[in-house]
């Protein structure tokens, strides 16, 4: 009887009830929050609800994160394999490739100014690297931090890992990776904030056709171009424009589909669940991550707003004949931010048609969050 008594014991204590504190709690709290805006309000479920539920997993069982190093065999929890590719650079670069693969360069090509739109709204970077800076942090942590102003997860990830601060890898990609959630939430008061109903009202005329001939150039030039300039962008930009070669050049619909599909939802899985991993109770309540999320919301806005404001430069510039909302969407994140350009532009006229012409400032906006990633690199003397 002692046997059986003793037996149940020890099972009850190996229980996570027995083991768990306060702050494993509240974090367990908000993987639910988080899979409940996922699932049932469906902002962006892609990425929450992997991201939430390595959340979930980490604050329940912190040994699925142990390390090689801290492990008594040898042999580091299952999320640490997956969270070493992270670290590597590995996956950032193939998400990269995936977007590539699904994006059509079209609208930026037939609109080249959209670059100066998304070069506007990586303003927000910047201002979030100084912000960091004066809140305490190092210039290697501000720079990881200030890439969250593009609303552009696999960059903020990629960017930490270079600069090796992983410590704050998972602050970091949470909030990058939340706000490119909400931006349908984030975005629509600013940029209904700096327009007037005039100015939302315009409408844009129609693109001009692409050539396919064109379409397979850009990702040879740009890559070219780009990686003369900034070496250090080469496994992002490379990526991206490799994934558009695979779409435009039309003789590799296998690799198209692979990269679009089946392989960027394996990393889609891989990088989430990871990233979530890493906000253990120990490695996320503290003040940094709260300083981090709020630098991110700063900056994500400040980007937004600088985006819209060249919009109207360039409406007066051009006798009105660009709609300021589309500066939006010179933000990182593909294609949210162009839709909820086209979202608010309908609102003022349901007759408007934004979204091609919002597309160009983000494929802009992404190929122009990469740069500032290298930049820093490049500053840093990191490769």
């Amino acid at each position: 009887m002692s046997y059986i008594a003793e037996t149940l014991g020890n099972l009850v204590h190996q229980t996570a009830f027995f083991n768990l504190t306060w702050g494993n709690y509240i974090m367990i709290v908000v993987a639910c929050v988080f899979l409940y805006l996922a699932i049932a309000k469906e902002y962006e479920p892609l990425l929450l609800v992997p991201i939430s539920f390595g959340m979930l997993l980490v604050n329940i069982y912190p040994d699925i994160m142990l390390s090689i190093e801290d492990s008594p065999n040898g042999v580091g929890g299952l999320l640490h394999y997956f969270y070493l590719m992270d670290e590597w650079a590995i996956l950032p670069s193939l998400i990269f490739m995936g977007v590539g693969a699904m994006t059509d360069f079209g609208p930026l090509i037939a609109n080249p100014k959209s670059f100066l739109l998304g070069a506007a709204a990586q303003f927000g970077i910047f201002a979030a690297y100084l912000g960091a800076m004066a809140l305490g942090f190092s210039d290697k942590a501000a720079a990881a931090i200030s890439i969250i102003g593009g609303a552009d997860g696999p960059t903020s990830i990629f960017l930490a890992g270079k600069l090796q601060q992983t410590a704050i890898m998972g602050p970091i990609a949470v909030a990058a990776y939340s706000y490119m959630s909400l931006v349908p939430i984030i975005q629509p008061p600013i940029m209904k904030l700096l327009t007037t109903e005039e100015e939302r009202k315009i409408k844009m005329a129609q693109l001009r056709p692409v050539s396919k001939l064109e379409k397979i150039l850009f990702p040879i030039i740009v890559t070219i171009i780009v990686s003369m300039i900034l070496p250090t962008t080469a496994p992002l930009v490379g990526m991206l424009m490799l994934g558009n070669l695979f779409r435009e050049s039309g003789v590799v619909r296998q690799l198209t589909e692979t990269a679009s599909n089946a392989l960027m939802y394996i990393v889609v899985i891989l990088l989430g669940t990871s990233v979530g991993a890493t906000t253990s109770a120990e490695a996320f309540l503290n003040w940094d991550t709260i300083k981090i999320v709020i630098l991110g919301l700063v900056a994500f806005s400040f980007g937004t707003a600088a985006g819209v404001l060249f919009g109207k430069l360039m409406c007066k510039v051009t006798g009105g004949k660009v709609n300021p909302l589309i500066g939006s969407a010179g933000v990182s994140a593909v294609p949210m931010a162009a839709r909820v350009s086209q979202k608010v532009g309908a609102e003022a006229d349901p007759t408007n048609f934004l979204l091609m012409h919002a597309m160009g400032p983000n494929v802009a906006g992404v190929i122009g969050t990469a740069v500032a990633a290298g930049t820093f690199m490049a500053i840093f003397g990191v490769f």
